[in-house]
């Protein structure tokens, strides 16, 4: 059986991943330097400019300023916030902190998205072991992009991962096939559903994406309309990555040096 959305998959030349991994590679940049620059007392809307203006000097342009009304470059999601928070003047890191930053850049008619949480300073042990545990389930998720597997390969992987270390995995939010959209299909969840899964295909572009909780995969969404944060109002992490579907086997874009 084909599932729905496996006709609709756009599936990339060489070329057009090289474009994306320049694109990915000014997301990677800004994503290290917030990693550098984190620090108690900052606000979150001087992320978002840091962001923003290195975006610009890279030669790229932030890709989520004003997606579907979107008023900032950078979403900046604190604790229980888990994605789409936006940057406030009034908001500041402090210590003990879990910062998720998300960014995407348009480059040359191709897009570039990764994720990554930022401890501040000190965390509790519960903390640092759902950093390490969403992290390392996103990697596991990308080993599964192979030709020929499923992309409910990735999912059952990341899925595995954090239940069995005892953290939930968010559903109302997934990951998503990237290219010259910032989302088109497959949808990659975070977790095995009910129906039929796309073929991973040799030119395929999903961006991988664990939102991983402490407590409950439940979520609410706040007044503005964009800040998703647990419904028990525990901590989450969030790390994403772009990755592309080789011959060789799969080709993270957005790696950070700090990775390599």
């Amino acid at each position: 059986m084909v599932a729905d959305n496996e006709k609709n998959i756009i599936v990339k030349t060489s070329g057009e991943i090289e474009v994306m991994r320049q694109a990915n590679s000014i997301v990677a940049d800004v994503l290290e330097m917030l990693q550098q620059e984190m620090r108690p007392g900052l606000t979150t809307r001087q992320l978002d400019r840091w962001a923003h203006d290195c975006c610009q000097d890279h030669g790229g342009q932030p890709a989520f300023l004003g997606y579907r009304g979107f008023p900032a470059s950078l979403c900046v999601s604190i604790n229980e916030q888990i994605v789409h928070g936006i940057p406030s003047k009034k908001v500041k890191v402090r210590e003990g902190d879990i910062v998720s930053v998300d960014f995407g850049v348009i480059y040359n008619g191709f897009y570039g998205d990764s994720a990554v949480t930022i401890p501040v300073g000190k965390l509790t042990t519960r903390k640092e072991r759902l950093l390490q545990v969403t992290q390392e389930a996103l990697e596991r998720g990308i080993r599964q992009v192979k030709i020929g597997n499923r992309i409910s390969d990735v999912s059952a992987a990341v899925q595995e991962h954090a239940e069995n270390n005892g953290f939930s995995v968010v559903r109302q939010f997934v990951g998503h096939g990237i290219g010259s959209s910032l989302h088109e299909a497959p949808e990659v969840p975070n977790y095995i559903q009910d129906q039929p899964s796309p073929r991973i295909l040799e030119g395929m572009v999903i961006a991988i994406e664990p939102m991983v909780n402490i407590g409950t995969a439940k979520v609410k969404v706040l007044k503005d309309g964009w800040t998703v944060i647990t419904a028990d109002k525990k901590p989450s992490a969030h790390f994403e990555h772009s990755v592309a579907a080789t011959a060789e086997g799969p080709l993270v874009l957005s790696r950070r040096k700090e990775e390599l």
